[in-house]
């Protein structure tokens, strides 16, 4: 990294945040798009790696800046409750304490409580839940929600919000939809950074009216960004499609549009075409600790013994540290041998597969010739996928 560390949470704070559509592809809404933060500018579409507690998850900040990330996302619930936003305050924000010199965007957490299950309790004040650490009672709220992210420094914050499963009654999705509106207008006035932008949560389920309701009442608080809350919960993947695609013909088309908690490659290139603009997942991660990492031809399970003796790297398309220096064989062993090394390699190569799919987007959608370029992507990578045959 370029900055000394005493600059990192400096740079460039004067500048506001600001989202600029800079093409549209002829064919499909997809759309390219530039945001502009206090530290720094990355453009869209985007997928954010997920560094939940300060850390993605294996790699030093350096190593996730040399995979082409030019966004992290951190975790509000669990920097709450480890090490503390307090804390990571007095250590000059988040970007200091982590030493990571570009944008951070913290998720509100409402998820993570959601997931708690009898472990939180829903109230109109907020969530009521025991800590998954140490089981200590704790509350969170919209304001108390803002006030932990402007602590932290983030860039971009986000409601709390109310997540639900799916499937669910009508009426009990209507109900959280009124409770989710009802918070946004709460953390918007708690709000007291005029550095950090704040994105709005819809909710709604798979209901196209009750979206709109939801987006058409966030709109006119008037949010930096808007996100989709509420999806890739175990609805089937044409009715997430469906929902995608009815819903960000309903936000507003001058801001950024953020699809919460999706990110296989399909889904992605998918949700392109529908005009949104950034993607976050913990996939690539997760995938990578546990051996199955991306490729151009598709999904390779990197323990299978046809690897054993396997002198190619992952991908031979592919410029990351990894497939420049390691072959398949070599992965392999380290993988079986439970070596630190293995989720290191794996992990670079994975986010570096993400940044590299991004970017193709990006020039895609720049010379309108996005449709061509998924299609063409996703010959070569369903057909050659280890997953799709089985393996």
């Amino acid at each position: 990294m370029k900055l000394e560390k005493n600059d990192i949470h400096t740079q460039n704070t004067s500048r506001s945040f600001a989202f600029e559509l800079k093409a549209r592809d002829a064919s499909t809404r997809a759309r390219l798009g530039e945001v502009h933060t206090p530290h720094g500018s990355f453009e869209t579409p985007v997928f954010i790696p997920v560094g939940t507690r300060a850390t993605v998850k294996g790699l030093t900040p350096e190593m996730v800046e040399q995979t082409g990330t030019k966004i992290i996302l951190a975790n509000t619930y669990h920097l709450y409750l480890r090490p503390g936003h307090e804390l990571i305050g007095r250590h000059g924000g988040l970007h200091r304490f982590m030493n990571w010199p570009l944008p951070i965007l913290t998720d509100s957490g409402g998820f993570q409580v959601y997931s708690l299950g009898v472990l939180r309790k829903l109230t109109e004040e907020g969530y009521a839940f025991q800590s998954h650490i140490d089981g200590s009672s704790h509350v969170m709220t919209p304001e108390s929600c803002i006030a932990i992210q402007e602590t932290l420094g983030s860039d971009i914050m986000m409601c709390l919000d109310e997540c639900i499963s799916y499937p669910a009654e009508r009426r009990q999705v209507e109900a959280s939809l009124a409770l989710t509106i009802r918070w946004a207008k709460r953390c918007a006035d708690a709000r007291r950074s005029t550095s950090q932008a704040l994105f709005g949560i819809s909710q709604g389920g798979v209901h196209a009216d009750l979206r709109k309701r939801c987006i058409e009442a966030l709109a006119e608080m008037g949010f930096d960004g808007y996100a989709l809350g509420g999806l890739s919960v175990g609805e089937p993947k044409e009715l997430l499609y469906e929902t995608v695609e009815f819903s960000a013909l309903a936000l507003p088309d001058d801001k950024p549009r953020y699809l919460m908690g999706v990110g296989t490659p399909e889904d992605i290139l998918e949700c392109v075409c529908h005009g949104v603009d950034m993607f976050d997942c913990v996939i690539p991660t997760r995938n990578a600790r546990n051996g199955m990492l991306f490729t151009k031809k598709g999904k390779l399970v990197i323990k299978n013994a046809r690897y054993r003796q396997d002198r190619n790297p992952l991908d031979d398309q592919c410029r990351c540290y990894t497939c420049r220096n390691f072959s398949r064989a070599y992965l392999r062993h380290l993988f079986i041998a439970r070596e630190i090394l293995a989720i290191v390699l794996n992990t670079i190569h994975n986010i570096t597969f993400y940044a590299t799919l991004m970017k193709g987007v990006r020039e895609a959608v720049r010379g309108g010739t996005y449709e061509t370029f998924r299609k063409a992507f996703l010959d070569t990578y369903q057909t050659g996928s280890e997953e799709e045959k089985g393996c």
